[in-house]
């Protein structure tokens, strides 16, 4: 046999190659196997965008949140708890309006100072209840965390878990509520931690003043329990009906706005992280105000016997002692609606009206700043048309949709075809004439 040079087929060689370099024709490209027109980032700036997307919303609903629930709404809760423990006001404060003249009367004679005292126990005691409830979750078998998928029992060891670390707490935050009362002009500046020694000693009984009137810390324990559980238990109640709703939302516009070709548009930064505030926020409230008489009981129970002075805020101006003589929760609650009437279990509800109005506005701004980012972050790209082979189901669908050609086009149509159909004269035959044959 003569000398033949063999070769490899050409398919051998496309096979040999790897998946990565083999390159279809664009005219064969469908929309899932194109690249391009499934608009995929590539995997590190995809990666890298989704890191900064995250962050960016986690920055931004942290930093909200934190700063409207605890620094933005203090001066606040110290109008209301001092609105709450004055017995004697002629003003109760029911409405926002009779506030905003004695907040302008405190901060001239005191200035801004006078409702910012006490933040830093009341942050530290919120701290002391998230290690309480560490504790007693590695001690025991309560659970620190639940969902919705849990066991009954799961639910109600975990509200349990929640009452023990507030009976832990209760001597703390009742030192922790004092701080927040007191006026300045009166007393010394208190450190950082001398609510913690003031709750021990209230604890244990030694250096508070002993009257008849201060009342022991294991007659606090129990009505303290049951505002905070009663609190948590609406506030999860309130934010999980409110992100069920968000959801629904979501859902329906996500169905919307499928486009054509059945890809869903990505999730935006507002989705991901504003329902949560929002969700945060309406539980705060419904709980806030549907426990606002018991609220009002419990803070007058944590000030009698502790000769504290607070601002007048009748007047805005001067100071007063506080001085009652409850002997109990039940019968604080009775002498409230006998001598000041039900309005008396609401007295500073206008503080608790501005907080949230004031909070309102900024989750309104952060709203805005969440679509601002996200329309940054994930801008609006214009797809191109996308021709592909026609199915045999696209093609009955073509021919069940009614024609939507106008006359006109349909006239020129008709016009261009009849040009085709005319026969085509040589210039010979056109120049031609014909003449009468002579007689």
């Amino acid at each position: 046999m003569g000398d033949k040079s063999f070769s490899r087929p050409k398919d051998e060689e496309m096979a040999s190659k790897s998946s990565s370099d083999l390159q279809w024709p664009l005219q064969e490209q469908d929309y899932f196997g194109s690249r391009e027109n499934m608009n995929l980032p590539d995997s590190n700036n995809g990666s890298a965008a989704d890191q900064l997307q995250a962050a960016t919303g986690y920055v931004i609903g942290v930093t909200s949140s934190i700063f409207a629930e605890h620094i933005l709404s203090h001066p606040f809760i110290v109008l209301r708890r001092q609105c709450q423990v004055h017995h004697r006001g002629v003003w109760y404060h029911n409405t926002p309006f009779t506030l905003v003249t004695v907040m302008a009367q405190l901060q001239r004679h005191q200035g801004m100072s006078s409702l910012w005292k006490g933040i830093v126990s009341v942050l530290m005691s919120k701290g002391i209840l998230m290690v309480n409830e560490t504790v007693i979750s590695e001690l025991t078998p309560l659970p620190k965390e639940v969902t919705r998928h849990s066991s009954p029992r799961k639910h109600l060891e975990h509200l349990l878990l929640k009452g023990l670390s507030y009976i832990m707490a209760t001597p703390f935050l009742a030192s922790s509520f004092i701080e927040t009362i007191q006026a300045e002009v009166s007393s010394e500046k208190p450190g950082p931690f001398d609510f913690v020694r003031e709750g021990l000693n209230r604890l244990m009984g030694w250096g508070m003043p002993q009257t008849t009137r201060l009342l022991p810390i294991y007659t606090l324990v129990l009505p303290t329990a049951v505002l905070g559980v009663s609190q948590y238990i609406i506030l999860q109640v309130g934010r999980s009906t409110m992100l069920s709703t968000f959801r629904q939302r979501e859902q329906e516009m996500k169905n919307k706005s499928t486009s054509v070709d059945g890809r869903e548009q990505e999730e935006s930064l507002y989705n991901k992280y504003f329902p949560e505030m929002m969700a945060n926020f309406a539980g705060n409230l419904l709980a806030d105000t549907l426990l606002f008489p018991l609220e009002t009981v419990l803070h007058r129970l944590y000030s009698q016997g502790t000769r504290t002075i607070i601002d007048n805020l009748d007047t805005g101006v001067d100071v007063i002692p506080i001085s009652t003589n409850y002997e109990g929760f039940f019968d604080c609650f009775r002498s409230i609606i006998m001598e000041e009437g039900i309005s008396g279990l609401y007295r500073g509800f206008g503080a608790l009206f501005l907080q949230y109005a004031l909070q309102a506005v900024l989750l309104k701004f952060s709203k805005y700043v969440f679509e601002k980012v996200s329309k940054e972050l994930n801008p609006a790209v214009p797809r191109s048309p996308i021709n592909r082979p026609r199915l045999a189901g696209d093609l009955l669908n073509q021919q069940k949709q009614p024609q939507t050609a106008t006359s006109l086009q349909q006239q020129q149509q008709e016009q261009q075809h009849v040009q085709q159909r005319r026969p085509v004269y040589s210039d010979y035959e056109s120049d031609m004439t014909f003449r009468a044959p002579r007689r």
